[in-house]
């Protein structure tokens, strides 16, 4: 797996991006480490996105496995485990905090999680799934469509550090970078994992986030923060709004 790291200390802080994303959509909140961490931070690109290998499997418990090996050994006998996931990457975080796979969380903080999934929703990521990677004659091209597909459309540039590993370069032509099996992650037991956690686990999103309502994510977690008036990605938008979040609960 591709990782960016930084920071020193016991603790370890692990990022998990987002279905189409990659690692680089945490840049803005690590900036800001160095004064709101007290550790190490570790940010990875999950399986079959930006740089990291593809897999033959994408479900949920799959992506803990692979996971769980990556961060293991950066992991320090006496310091804390905190996981940090946004939309897909927290529900990993929650499978995580169950405790199946090798490491247990001192806390899982999950921003974004999609909650209801229509049955019309999860045939249209199957596929999704199914389709062949298209190809682009231009970078630019691609990077239009990686932004839309990541959300960043709206709030990041071609140019912004977030968009880093998106798009790839075949003999083909451009094309995004994430594997289109990885759509195939199917609807996540989320009611289950939140009552299987073995950790505190927090929720929040932004107030505008399209794809989830706060009386949905406050059925999972009835103190879910609401994070402002921001959007999916809260993280790029507010990055000081989510380290608040998980100062104001270590």
């Amino acid at each position: 797996m591709y990782t960016e790291q930084g920071g020193e200390g016991p603790d370890l802080l692990v990022l998990l991006h987002g279905m189409g994303a990659t690692g680089a959509v945490w840049s803005p909140l690590c900036a800001q480490a160095g004064a709101r961490w007290s550790g190490r931070w570790l940010a990875l690109d999950l399986p079959g996105h930006g740089a990291s290998d593809r897999q033959a499997s994408y479900a949920i418990g799959q992506h803990a496995a692979t996971v769980a090996r990556a961060v293991l050994p950066h992991l320090q006998p006496e310091g804390r485990l905190v996981v940090l996931g946004h939309s897909l990457g927290g529900v990993i975080g929650l499978a995580l905090a169950t405790g199946w796979f090798g490491v247990v969380p001192h806390a899982v903080f999950a921003a974004g999680i999609k909650v209801g999934w229509s049955d019309e929703e999860v045939r249209r990521m199957e596929t999704l799934a199914m389709q062949p990677t298209k190809r682009f004659a231009t970078k630019e091209e691609a990077v239009d469509r990686y932004l839309k597909v990541s959300g960043l459309a709206a709030i990041a540039d071609a140019t912004a550090p977030v968009v880093a590993r998106g798009v790839t370069q075949e003999d083909e032509g451009w094309r995004l970078a994430m594997d289109p099996r990885a759509n195939a992650v199917g609807k996540p037991p989320l009611s289950e994992l939140v009552g299987l956690a073995r950790c505190p686990v927090h929720l929040g999103q932004g107030r505008h986030d399209a794809l989830v309502t706060m009386e949905q994510t406050r059925s999972l977690d009835p103190e879910a923060r609401d994070l402002g008036p921001h959007g999916h990605n809260v993280m790029v938008e507010a990055p000081g709004a989510v380290w608040d979040w998980m100062a104001s609960l270590s």
